[in-house]
Formats: structure tokens, C-alpha cells, sequence
């Protein structure tokens, strides 16, 4: 049994959280807001009333946070950093950039205190099964330490270096929202050729352009229930590292650039909280009258 610190228990921690908990750790919780703390107490964890707290005494501090300056202010100017004992290790599951990553990572071994940046991809259904995949950057022996832990979240792979993590997340965020954008290009171009989109979608499970972005996602689409999920602002946060992170490296991405416009537009019309399958709002706006299927759209509340 591990004594771990939980910190951000939202849509994804909380799950994270409860499924360390069912696997026998002691694992005490904090998050901003306290009530999102609560399933993780009722699941036997316990809360604490501040991350500073939370993080004193623990073998690993787990982290799931909206962004890079959140997890900054966290470790360094709320005392998280100040509280850990030499040996413990940090594990960073945010989507952050790659160069923010490596400097937690340096400024923590400083301390003695080991980094791994892991963030994961599976969505909050993949959080709950236990599914999710983990991207780990750092050190072998950190890793090696705490994969135990991290199998009980998902499947856990060390693809290299700090920020190695950060980058694994990054193309992944490629792939996913280029795929999202294929899947309504092709059903929007299926169904104004005379096509049943979903019938067309069905067709093509088994073939090569099946894919759990097709299965989920297409069906999202053709339902055009557009409740997160993952919010198209979150994936367009993404988007615009992935950008950066680009430009440091002397790449230019054409097909990202096109779809990350297409979720600064989303976002622009109010759609930052919808789920980034909402991205199909964008493509019909772009083709109008053209519309998926004849279902009203279930969004998210905006209060």
C-alpha cells in the first residue's frame, strides 16, 4: 500500500483517484474546489483542506490540473514543492508543454524529488475503466518505482526523457483532432451525396478508416450530443502547443493548422465547453446549409 496525494480530482482525477483508492492505496485528495474532492472520500480516500496537506508525507503526488502555469503555481507557490521528502515522486498527468515539464523536473530534482510528466489519453469513460493510455517522460528508475501504481490507471509506457511524456501527448492530440475533423468531413460529404451517414459509418467498421474516434465520436456527431468529453477548449489549449512546439522544432503542420482553426472558430462562437466532437458545428457553418442528420443538438449547460 502507497500513501499518494491526489491533486485536481475533476473530470478525469476524480476517477483516477477512486480507482487508486479501490486498489488499497491510502490516497488523500485535494482540489479547488472541495466538493469535487467528495467521490474520492466516499470511495474511502480522504480530502484535504489544502495541497500543501495533502502532498505532506506522501510517496507520490499525483497531479491532474488544467495547465502548465496551474501546475507551476501549485508546486512552487501553494508549498506543494517545499513539503515533499527526498525520495517521493511527483507524477504529472496534466497536458502541458514540454518545456514547462522538463522544468518542474529539473527544479524538483534540485530538491530531491523525481518527475515523471504523464499525461494520459482515454477520456473520463477510460479514467473510470481503468483504461487509460499513460505517456511517461523521466527518469527509468522513477518510473520503474511507480508503475505498479500506474497500471492500476491505465496502460503505462516511458517513451523517453522529461518532456518525452509531454511530446507522446502532443502527437496524440494531433491524431485525435484530425481524425475528429476527417470523421465529419466524411459523413457531412456522405450524406450530401445521397448517402445515410449512418449506415455509412457502420459500413465502414473493420476497414481501414475505423477507429474509436469514428465509433465514438461519429455517433456523438450523428446524435449531436455535444456534451464533454473533452472540451474543444481544452483540446484547442493543445493545439496551440502543439503549434509551438512545432515552431521550436523547425516543423511546419499543415493539417494541424487547419484543424486548430477550425477549434479557434468553435471557440469562438461559444462552443469552448462542448465536446470537441462539436468541431462537425464548425464544418457546417463553413457549408451551409448543409447539416448532419436532423436531430436538435444537445449542449452542454453554459451556466
Amino acid at each position: 500500500m502507497a500513501k499518494i496525494a491526489f491533486l485536481g480530482t475533476g473530470l478525469m482525477g476524480a476517477p483516477m483517484a477512486v480507482n487508486l483508492v479501490k486498489a488499497g492505496h491510502e490516497v488523500t485528495a485535494w482540489n479547488r474546489t472541495p466538493a469535487k474532492a467528495q467521490p474520492v472520500v466516499d470511495a474511502g480516500g480522504r480530502a484535504a483542506e489544502n495541497a500543501s496537506a495533502a502532498a505532506r508525507g506522501a510517496e507520490a503526488v499525483f497531479l491532474m490540473l488544467t495547465d502548465g502555469p496551474a501546475v507551476t503555481e501549485l508546486l512552487f507557490e501553494h508549498g506543494v514543492a517545499d513539503v515533499l521528502a527526498r525520495g517521493t515522486v511527483v507524477i504529472d498527468c496534466s497536458s502541458i508543454p514540454p518545456d514547462t515539464a522538463r522544468e518542474h523536473a529539473r527544479y524538483l530534482g534540485d530538491r530531491g524529488v523525481s518527475h515523471l510528466d504523464a499525461p494520459v489519453s482515454g477520456g473520463p469513460s477510460g479514467a473510470e475503466d481503468g483504461t487509460l493510455a499513460i505517456m511517461a517522460g523521466g527518469e527509468a528508475d522513477a518510473f520503474d518505482g511507480v508503475r505498479a501504481l500506474l497500471e492500476v490507471l491505465g496502460r503505462p509506457t516511458r517513451v523517453g526523457p522529461a518532456g518525452a511524456g509531454q511530446m507522446a501527448k502532443l502527437a496524440n492530440q494531433v491524431i485525435v483532432a484530425l481524425a475528429i475533423g476527417a470523421v465529419g468531413e466524411g459523413l457531412l460529404l456522405a450524406q450530401a451525396g445521397g448517402a445515410d451517414p449512418a449506415k455509412v459509418r457502420e459500413a465502414m467498421t473493420g476497414g481501414f478508416a475505423d477507429s474509436k474516434i469514428l465509433q465514438i465520436h461519429g455517433q456523438r456527431m450523428l446524435e449531436r450530443t455535444f456534451i464533454p468529453g473533452g472540451p474543444a477548449k481544452v483540446h484547442l489549449k493543445d493545439l496551440r502547443t502543439i503549434l509551438e512546439a512545432a515552431k521550436q522544432n523547425h516543423l511546419h503542420l499543415p493539417l494541424s493548422e487547419a484543424v486548430a482553426k477550425l477549434f479557434e472558430d468553435l471557440v469562438a462562437h461559444g462552443g469552448g465547453g462542448y465536446d470537441h466532437s462539436a468541431v462537425l458545428l464548425e464544418l457546417e457553418r463553413l457549408n451551409q446549409p448543409a447539416r448532419l442528420g436532423d436531430r436538435p443538438d444537445t449542449l452542454p449547460d453554459k451556466t
